[in-house]
């Protein structure tokens, strides 16, 4: 969802990367409405409003670039082995989820499986081939949920609540890629993390994320009525 608004989002060069920060749960089944302010007169950007009704579901901006320095990326082998130690598999608190929901069927969703990297960092790797259709929304759904696992979704359920990302470019269909995420602190309910996108030594994307632990009960998509 964070994506499908940041892609809306028109970045320039003083302000390339876009934030989302979600405010309720995305009903299923039915369109809803992209709505922006006028622009700020000293920044120009404006902010997009996804609206379901009168409900605030997202809110989008331009923001400047991300500068935080990144580890290393992990190597395809490493993220294919660590991909065996996906906690998700077994114990998922969103079987469904577009990103890494182990019950999505082959070819629909990314189904991510983003598991730690046996090297003591407490980083978590994934590897990701960008599907025939992939394009801007996608990308960030690879940026997405390994950062939430490196953040402790597994033994603390917990959604999105603000995502900051950049795409220097689409991956090409068929791409052989790795997303790497850590941990970047806690306090409270509150975790933050990282992720990159990798294809070969070029960095393809990146993103910083904030997460909130939840009752997954309480979060569940609002039906269609």
């Amino acid at each position: 969802m964070s994506g499908a608004l940041a892609a809306h989002v028109r970045t320039s060069r003083e302000l390339p990367s876009v934030t989302v920060r979600l405010s309720a749960p995305p009903p299923l089944g039915r369109p809803l409405a992209v709505v922006g302010d006028e622009p700020d007169p000293l920044t120009g950007t404006s902010v997009l409003r996804l609206l379901d009704g009168d409900v605030l579901v997202a809110a989008g901006s331009a923001v400047p670039e991300l500068d935080e320095p990144v580890p290393s990326a992990a190597t395809t082998e490493e993220a294919r082995l660590a991909e065996d130690r996906y906690e998700g598999a077994t114990g998922h608190p969103f079987p469904t989820c577009f990103s890494c929901g182990p019950d999505r069927e082959p070819g629909d969703g990314l189904r991510l499986r983003p598991g730690p990297l046996d090297d003591g960092t407490g980083r978590y790797a994934c590897t990701w081939t960008a599907p025939d259709d992939v394009s801007l929304p996608t990308a960030w759904a690879a940026l997405d949920c390994p950062g939430g696992w490196s953040a402790g979704i597994a033994g603390r359920p917990m959604v999105l609540g603000t995502m900051t990302a950049r795409v220097w470019r689409l991956p090409e269909p068929g791409e052989l890629l790795v997303v790497t995420a850590w941990q970047r602190g806690a306090q409270g309910r509150r975790h933050w993390s990282a992720s990159t996108l990798h294809a070969g030594d070029e960095l393809v994307g990146r993103a910083e994320a904030t997460w909130v632990a939840v009752d997954p009960e309480t979060v569940r998509p609002r039906e269609q009525p």
